[in-house]
């Protein structure tokens, strides 16, 4: 049967500007929609994208708040300004609603009474932090305080930036309200447990997570490390509710009490499609009962893999609707190796992009060349983006047209020769390979074999030299061939490009007076005699200047911000879990004033360490595991977050400094038995972090003194 698909993207939160680091996401799904909607209509029959933004909770309360204004407001002129970027990257939704609308609200209090009915719902009184002064209980983000591990100072109520330890609120030293400075009050409240627990749910989790196609593989061993063994209950019941004053929906039957915005964020898929449906006649039941032939697939960042593999199809299949196909999460975005920062630039919204006047397509294509089916991150080189844009756009693709279009308006008045051609065949069979890629999201594969198929086109056009055919008596016929073979092998090369390159795409289509392209028109040439019109530059080279000034715009821009705290923190999920964009870097604690005492230097044991072994480590943001050799019988273990400066791969067999007689730290990754020393400039100036090593001879646990 022709397949019928739903997809969607995460919802981006309507409490800031899209950059791109959220385009990443937003990209790679619409080039996966594009290409099913290629497809001849007995493959596939419908392909739906919906999206919206995330509207509810706290941060945005405060935000309207301080810009005076009501957070139905705020939402709305959001709403906007984050259409107007998507549009700008031309991703191109079926609808983007939004989460505060009455059919998220709708299925939210229909999903709540059925988990309510089949026993799943559970009120219980729990104690948790208070802000006296905004009258408010406060998100685990907006308390801070001293880190109970290491001491830093100024962190948040969940996970400290400076060593990558995970606690509870209720363990920070000293704590205060990020959003009035008071120091807050424990108080009791009653709030709503989802009861994840239950044993209904673990035993489905893990025949979901488990079931081929729901998730890769990576993210699937994830899921089984989280679920725990048969018999082991892992999972803690999930608290859906917040107390006022609170922006969002408030619970029936409980006065007072709003649904957690992760509880009401993923049921806003649901919402934007029923609004999709209601306008377009579609019938919404018959994609969401449990029985239901039609596939819904889901595109994330791997830093909401816990909402979306765990409570998501949870909520789905104990409230009696169908569970998604699949969930494809992604790594996040670094720039130039390092996670984007206000200080060097290249913290980049997409408004300021398309403001320096740079081409949505470059991006759109350096990023697909970069995406594959993994949950690795990708980093967007700005020296590579221009050379990788101009050799392969511009120098190879595009090349093929501006070298051969115009002898045939000039000569041969815009009509083609036969345009088939038997060298052609590998363009057309490679057909299966490049589509197969597509639809297994292995976008870099797929741009391959296609920049691969634009050089062998160039070599035919630089043997057959059609510059020099045209200037010999009585070589018309040739000259006139070889240009319609050479535009009929543009034309495949096109058509293979369509899902990443749109916009080129349909001017392409007008310049050759055809129809718009789908994957079946690979398999004929365009007829000879065919009329084409006349032909304007596609695309033009990056100019590095233009890249220069974007970094420079952003930096400018936004210095002003790295002066002071956000007064609204961005919203991050409750779990201990890590969020981001990209490789992190450890924060800098203060560095006092004052002196010490030779006393005070020698308890600190530093000795020379060589890196015996390195890794990543899966759901951190920032660290690194490392293995280091101190002269002891075994090496010791440590995590240093240096992952956004050096590759794991390259610090094997290097030398280092350690502090040996630090306590062990127990870390949700492990043991931690140690510190490496590194340095950095805490204003920025000489942005990165920079290993330290001792010279020439020395040897693995040699003291420093």
């Amino acid at each position: 049967m022709p397949r019928k698909i739903l997809v969607t993207s995460a919802l981006p939160y309507a409490n800031g500007a899209i950059h791109l680091g959220h385009l990443v996401e937003y990209i790679q799904t619409d080039i996966w929609v594009r290409f099913q909607k290629m497809q001849p209509r007995d493959r596939v029959a419908e392909c739906w994208y919906v999206c919206a933004d995330d509207t509810h909770g706290t941060p945005i309360m405060l935000r309207a708040e301080k810009d005076g204004v009501t957070p139905e407001a705020l939402i709305g002129r959001v709403h906007g300004e984050h259409a107007r970027d998507f549009a700008g990257f031309h991703v191109a939704f079926d609808n983007f609603h939004s989460t505060h609308s009455p059919e998220t609200q709708a299925f939210c209090n229909t999903i709540y009474a059925r988990l309510e009915k089949n026993g799943l719902i559970e009120k219980r009184t729990i104690e948790q932090y208070y802000d006296p002064v905004k009258q408010l209980f406060l998100p685990d983000r907006f308390i801070k305080g001293e880190c109970p591990k290491c001491g830093a100072k100024d962190q948040y109520g969940d996970n400290c930036e400076a060593c990558g330890a995970a606690y509870t609120p209720n363990e920070l030293k000293n704590p205060y309200s990020a959003v009035s400075g008071a120091r807050p009050e424990l108080r009791d409240s009653d709030h709503y447990f989802f009861r994840l627990s239950d044993a209904r749910c673990q035993g489905f989790l893990r025949r979901w997570t488990r079931e081929p196609g729901r998730l890769q593989p990576e993210a699937a061993n994830k899921m089984q490390e989280w679920l725990g063994g048969e018999g082991e209950s892992r999972l803690t019941d999930w608290d859906i509710s917040r107390d006022a004053p609170y922006f969002g929906f408030e619970i029936p039957g409980a006065p007072g009490k709003y649904f957690y915005v992760w509880l009401d964020a993923p049921i806003g898929y649901m919402g934007s499609f029923k609004n999709l449906c209601d306008r377009r006649g579609i019938d919404f039941d018959a994609w969401f009962r449990p029985d239901t032939e039609t596939e819904m697939y889901h595109f994330i960042g791997k830093d909401i893999l816990y909402f979306h593999a765990l409570f998501w199809p949870a909520k789905l299949e104990h409230a009696g609707f169908r569970t998604p196909s699949g969930v494809f999460a992604h790594g996040f975005l670094t720039v130039d190796g390092a996670k984007m920062s206000k200080s060097r630039g290249t913290f980049i919204t997409a408004e300021s992009y398309l403001e320096t006047g740079l081409d949505p397509e470059w991006l759109r294509y350096y990023y697909a060349a970069k995406l594959n089916a993994t949950m690795e991150d990708i980093d967007l080189n700005l020296e590579d983006f221009v050379a990788r844009v101009n050799s392969d756009l511009i120098g190879k693709y595009v090349n093929i047209a501006s070298r051969c279009a115009g002898f045939i308006g000039k000569k041969f008045g815009g009509r083609l020769a036969a345009a088939g051609a038997e060298w052609q065949k590998p363009l057309r069979e490679a057909s299966a390979r490049i589509a197969e890629a597509y639809e297994q999201r292995e976008f870099g594969r797929a741009l391959r074999e296609i920049m691969a198929l634009a050089d062998a086109a160039n070599v035919f056009v630089n043997d057959k030299k059609p510059w020099e055919l045209a200037k010999q008596a009585g070589r018309e016929a040739e000259l006139h061939a070889a240009c319609s073979q050479a535009i009929e092998a543009f034309r495949l090369l096109t058509l293979y490009l369509k899902p990443v390159l749109p916009r080129v795409a349909g001017a392409v289509e007008a310049f050759l007076g055809i129809a718009p392209l789908t994957w079946d028109d690979v398999a004929a040439a365009l007829p000879e005699g065919h009329a084409i019109n006349a032909y304007s530059h596609l695309m033009t080279r990056i100019d590095s200047k233009r890249v220069a000034a974007l970094v420079e715009a952003n930096r400018e821009s936004l210095a002003p911000a790295q002066a002071k705290k956000e007064e609204t923190p961005e919203k991050k999920p409750e779990t201990g879990t890590e969020i981001g964009t990209g490789a992190g870097t450890p924060a800098s604690a203060d560095a006092g004033g004052g002196t010490i005492g030779i006393e005070d230097f020698m308890k600190v044991e530093l000795k020379v360490a060589r890196i015996v072994d390195a890794g990543h480590v899966e759901g951190a943001e920032r660290l690194v595991r490392l293995s280091l050799d101190i002269g002891e019988e075994k090496p010791r273990q440590v995590f240093a977050g240096i992952k956004s400066a050096y590759d794991p791969a390259r610090l094997v067999g290097r030398m280092t400094v350690m502090v040996a007689n630090l306590a062990p730290r127990k870390m949700r990754f492990g043991l931690s038995e140690g510190m490496i020393l590194a340095a950095s400039d805490p204003e920025g100036k000489t942005p990165g972090i920079f290993l330290l090593a001792p010279d020439s001879g020395a040897q693995p646990g040699m003291r420093v003194k």
